[in-house]
C-alpha cells in the first residue's frame, strides 16, 4: 500500500480492465478528501499537481504534503507532476520524491517532442520514477487560460513515439478537452483501440471533468487506463462553499475547511465509481 509507481498502479489496472482517477490537488484540504475518498472505497489512485497551478500551489509546499498523505495512506497512491513543460520543475519534483512525472512536449514537432520526452526519461530512470508523455494536443489548457485546438493523435506518430521513448503512460488526444466542454465531447473510441493495438504503455485521457460515466467506460474498455480529473472537483468545491454561505448569515473558517474537504471527497469518489477501481486497493 501507500506511495507507489504510476508504472505500478497502471499495469495492474491493464491487466484488470479498470481505470485509475488521476486526481488534481491544489491544497491541504483537497489533499485530505482526495485520500478520504480512495480509502473509503479501496481505491488506487494518482494524486496530482499540475505545473501551470504552481504559481497558486508552490511545489516546495504542496509536494511534501501529497507526499506524506500517500506514505500514510491505506491504499496504493501514486504523486505525479501533471503536465510539467519545464525540466527544472520536473527535476525539484523528483527530488521532492514524486514517483512519476509528466513531460508535456505536445506543442512541439514529433522528433522534438520525442527528443525532449526521452531527456525526461533517462532522468526519471535515476529516480525510479515513472513518465508520462502527450502526443497530439489535448484542447483547451489546464488553467482554462487559453483556448487550445486539439489535434487528433495519429496512430502512426503514437506508435513511433513509444518506440522511440518507451514511456510508462501516453496521453492522447481523441475528442478530449481540458476545462468545461462548451458541447457534447466526440469522443474517437476506435482510434484508442487503434492506438492500443501499437503502443504498449497504457494510454491516458486528459480533460475527465464532463465525459459521461458511459463514455468513461468504453474509453477504459478501448485502453485508456489514467483518466485526469481536475476541473470538475474545483467546481464542485466552489458550488459547495456558494451554498454554505449562502444558508449560513456566518460561517467559522473551520466549517469552511471541512466543505472544501467534503466537496473534493464527493467528487473524487463520484469518479472512482465511474472508474471502477473501487475494491481493487
Amino acid at each position: 500500500m501507500a506511495l507507489v509507481t504510476l508504472k505500478q498502479i497502471l499495469q495492474e489496472a491493464d491487466q484488470s480492465g479498470y481505470g485509475v482517477g488521476s486526481f488534481n490537488v491544489v491544497n491541504m484540504e483537497t489533499i485530505i478528501g482526495t485520500i478520504k475518498a480512495a480509502e473509503e472505497t479501496r481505491s488506487p489512485i494518482i494524486m496530482q499537481a499540475a505545473q501551470v497551478r504552481l504559481k497558486h500551489s508552490p511545489l516546495h509546499l504542496l509536494g511534501p504534503m501529497m507526499l506524506e498523505a500517500a506514505k500514510r495512506a491505506l491504499v496504493p497512491v501514486a504523486v505525479h507532476l501533471d503536465h510539467g513543460t519545464d525540466l527544472a520543475v520536473i527535476k525539484q519534483a523528483l527530488d521532492l520524491g514524486f514517483t512519476s512525472v509528466m513531460f508535456d512536449g505536445s506543442h512541439l514537432p514529433l522528433e522534438k517532442n520525442i527528443a525532449e520526452t526521452l531527456k525526461v526519461v533517462k532522468l526519471a530512470r535515476n529516480y525510479g520514477a515513472s513518465v508520462e508523455a502527450e502526443i497530439g494536443r489535448v484542447g483547451g489548457s489546464e488553467d482554462n487560460s487559453e483556448d487550445i485546438e486539439m489535434v487528433t493523435t495519429q496512430v502512426c506518430d503514437a506508435q513511433q513515439f513509444y518506440e522511440g521513448t518507451g514511456v510508462d503512460a501516453l496521453a492522447i488526444a481523441i475528442g478530449n478537452v481540458h476545462g468545461i466542454y462548451k458541447s457534447k465531447p466526440r469522443l474517437q473510441f476506435q482510434r484508442i483501440r487503434e492506438i492500443d493495438g501499437v503502443v504498449a504503455a497504457p494510454l491516458v485521457l486528459h480533460g475527465g471533468s464532463g465525459i459521461t460515466v458511459d463514455d468513461f467506460r468504453q474509453c477504459i474498455q478501448c485502453g485508456i487506463k489514467k483518466i485526469n480529473v481536475q476541473t470538475a472537483t474545483l467546481t464542485n468545491i466552489v458550488e459547495q462553499v456558494k451554498q454554505l454561505l449562502q444558508l449560513n448569515k456566518q460561517v467559522d473558517y473551520f466549517t469552511y475547511h471541512h466543505s472544501i474537504i467534503d466537496a473534493a471527497y464527493v467528487s473524487v469518489k463520484h469518479h472512482i465509481e465511474a472508474f471502477q477501481s473501487n475494491n481493487h486497493a
